[in-house]
């Protein structure tokens, strides 16, 4: 991309790890500018992230993550300049639907038709903006409540497959990432062409 499209990235103290870090540098190496924002946070902040992992029990278990460094400014977003959302799940979300400029940010990508991903409990800023009414979504299953309260349809799908709605993406949780950003590059009309180099090696 000669001109680079930009993409905000939403993300907050306690997101999942990888939920984080890994959208963000695969959006970053097919050529976007990704800004990473969080309220109430800069330029050059850290948010702490967290693991989420299935270990027999009968829900996630949670351990420190790395620290992600913030790449922009949350105050200094101009909305317009953005050509879609992605909101990274964890636990963040449970607290950053409570601001009011995230909720209008989010209204934003929906209300113009703008391309919008959100993974795991990120459904839950969808649900608290109330914009998944009559949308068929998926999400961490235990947000699916949620999602039925709001008016959307809940989507079962394995947690490696991703639900797409028109210009909403959405997947259950980080195992998804590949059909997830797959999705959404779609979305956003980015076509990806192997090398030929690479036909040949396959040839």
């Amino acid at each position: 991309m000669e001109n680079k499209r930009k993409i905000l990235f939403l993300t907050g103290d306690f997101t999942e790890d990888y939920e984080t870090m890994v959208p963000f540098q695969m959006l970053q190496m097919v050529g976007f500018e990704v800004h990473a924002v969080c309220p109430d946070k800069k330029k050059g902040d850290i948010v702490k992230t967290a693991i989420h992992d299935f270990e027999g029990d009968q829900t996630y278990t949670e351990k420190p993550g790395h620290h992600f460094q913030l790449n922009y400014s949350f105050s200094d977003v101009n909305l317009s300049d953005y050509d879609g959302l992605v909101i990274a799940g964890g636990r963040a979300p449970e607290y950053l639907r409570l601001n009011p400029k995230v909720l209008e940010m989010t209204r934003y990508f929906m209300e113009n038709n703008k391309p919008l991903a959100a993974i795991c409990h990120g459904i839950q800023i969808l649900t608290a903006a109330r914009v998944v009414n009559g949308r068929r979504l998926t999400a961490y299953p235990a947000v699916g409540p949620e999602v039925e309260l709001a008016g959307g349809t809940y989507v079962d799908v394995p947690v490696t497959d991703t639900v797409v709605d028109g210009n909403l993406v959405t997947s259950p949780a980080w195992p998804g990432h590949a059909s997830f950003i797959r999705e959404f590059l779609q979305v956003l009309g980015v076509k990806i062409e192997l090398k030929a180099a690479m036909a040949e090696a396959t040839a």
